[in-house]
Formats: C-alpha cells, sequence, structure tokens
C-alpha cells in the first residue's frame, strides 16, 4: 500500500510563519525566544520565527553541556548567521552537574531530562528579559511517540511544528535554505555523546511516520494496518507508546469541586479576550 507523506513545502512555509505571527501578536508580542540545539527541528523553527517576525526579533539560544558535540555548536551557529538572528550562547554545565553529582549512578533519561528542563529554565528566563515568546521544536512524531521531556523541551508558548511528521518537516527544511550539514546529519537530541534519536527509540522515522500517518490521521484499526504491511507486534509498540504518552500532551488534570471548573466548565478559545 503506497502511503504518501508528500507535502507542499511552500504552503506549509506560508500557513507557519503566519501561524507564529498571528499567535504572537495575539498575546501581546512581536518577539520571539528559541533554543538552538544545531539540529533539524530547532533550525526550521528559528527559521520559520525570523521569516514571521523579522531577524532582529528573534533570539537563538545555544545551552550546550560539557559533553555537548562541538559540530552541533558550530551547526547553531552557521544557522544563527545564515538567517541573521540574534544569538547568546550559555552553557548549562554549572546548573546541572550539582543535581547530577547527588547519584553518582544516574542513568542517561534521568541525565537527559534534567538537561532538557535546566535548557527550558535558561529560555523562559529570556523569553522575560527578551520580551519575547518561546517557539517549540517538537515535531509531530516525537509528540505522539512521547520522545520528549515533559516540562522540557515540550514546553513553549506555541508550537509551529507540532503538525509535520519527521520526514514532512525534512521537506519543510529543503526550501528554508538551511546548511548542507543541518540537512545531513542524523537525528539526536545531542543529551549524550553518540546518542540518535532513532537509536534511542529503536525506530526509524521514515518506517514509523508512515504508521503513525495510518493510525492517526487516516484512524485505522490495527487490523488495517497489518492489511497495509506493518507487522502486529510493531503496530502493538507504536500504539502502547502513544497511549503510554498521552498525559504528556494534556495539561494537568483538575479534581472538580465546584460548578466552573478550569478545563471542563471553564473553557474558552485560546484568543478569548484579544
Amino acid at each position: 500500500m503506497k502511503i504518501d507523506l508528500t507535502i507542499n513545502p511552500a504552503l506549509a512555509r506560508t500557513i507557519l510563519s503566519g501561524f507564529i505571527r498571528s499567535e504572537l501578536r495575539r498575546a501581546g508580542f512581536e518577539r520571539a525566544v528559541v533554543g538552538l540545539s544545531g539540529g533539524l527541528d530547532s533550525a526550521v523553527s528559528c527559521a520559520l520565527a525570523a521569516e514571521a517576525l523579522g531577524a532582529p526579533n528573534v533570539l537563538a539560544l545555544r545551552l550546550p553541556y560539557r559533553t555537548s558535540a562541538p559540530d552541533s555548536l558550530e551547526d547553531a551557529r552557521l544557522v544563527a548567521e545564515k538567517l541573521g538572528v540574534h544569538m547568546q550562547t550559555l552553557e548549562i554545565t554549572g546548573m546541572v552537574e550539582p543535581l547530577l553529582d547527588q547519584d553518582p549512578g544516574i542513568s542517561n533519561v534521568r541525565r537527559g531530562n534534567i538537561m532538557a528542563r535546566a535548557r527550558m529554565i535558561v529560555l523562559y528566563d529570556h523569553s522575560e528579559s527578551w520580551k519575547g515568546l518561546v517557539i517549540g521544536t517538537s515535531n509531530k512524531t516525537e509528540i505522539l511517540l512521547g520522545y520528549t521531556t515533559i516540562w522540557g523541551d515540550m514546553a513553549a508558548a506555541i508550537n509551529p511544528l507540532g503538525d509535520l511528521y519527521k520526514t514532512q518537516l525534512r521537506q519543510l527544511a529543503g526550501v528554508l535554505d538551511l546548511p548542507p550539514s543541518i540537512l545531513q546529519k542524523p537525528p539526536s537530541a545531542d543529551l549524550w555523546i553518540g546518542q540518535t534519536d532513532e537509536a534511542e527509540m529503536g525506530l526509524k522515522y521514515e518506517e514509523v511516520d508512515r504508521l503513525l500517518y495510518l493510525l492517526v490521521d487516516q484512524r485505522f484499526t490495527p487490523d488495517e494496518c497489518v492489511d497495509a504491511g506493518f507487522e502486529r507486534p510493531y503496530i502493538d509498540g507504536v500504539l502502547k507508546r502513544i497511549r503510554r504518552n498521552h498525559f504528556k500532551r494534556l495539561m494537568p488534570p483538575i479534581a472538580k469541586l465546584g460548578n466552573r471548573t478550569i478545563g471542563y466548565d471553564f473553557l474558552y478559545f485560546r484568543d478569548w479576550g484579544t
């Protein structure tokens, strides 16, 4: 079965830059802050923000840890210079090390979560000083599979990339005139030396995106996905990840006691009052 994830990159570019501009202005802002890791996703978010708001209104922050890959820092610099945005570099090692030192046997997952949340502290601090909103960088694949840190890289005021699967995001990146090194490098959160997204998840973006498209966008049943050529254990494993991580995609539920509870009865559209 042919599964077509092709998008119109030029149209997506127009829609997403317009989304950033309208959402920020609706909230009363003209500036944006982006964590620039040296990877594809953050480069695309930064490029869209620069296009939407003008490069002088975008602050790109490089937030390395002592084990971060030097080429990631260099790629982030190339992106910032090519786009003409403001760039600052703030190492998070001094923030992170005291907590890591409390547990010599700390796992890589915990280390990565701590780093992601430390970076978000810096981003939101600069959101206040720069007077700009934080732009998200998580794509649809990551969000559905839970390959994100809640209150870490998932935290943002708005997210222009959240409805693009990784393979679609690569198509969009191809029309944004980004440095070739960004387009060619293996996806990585750069949380430890040699870390890559696909190795850590045990999934290939190209294959899992096709399955996610059927399950989510086309509402296929698992049996229909089998008929489309996917193995049942693979389907079940992906479904389990989607369900297990659903809590990350929602605001924390509030226990209902009164007549109008936030999130239940006290409900308004995002642009209420603007």
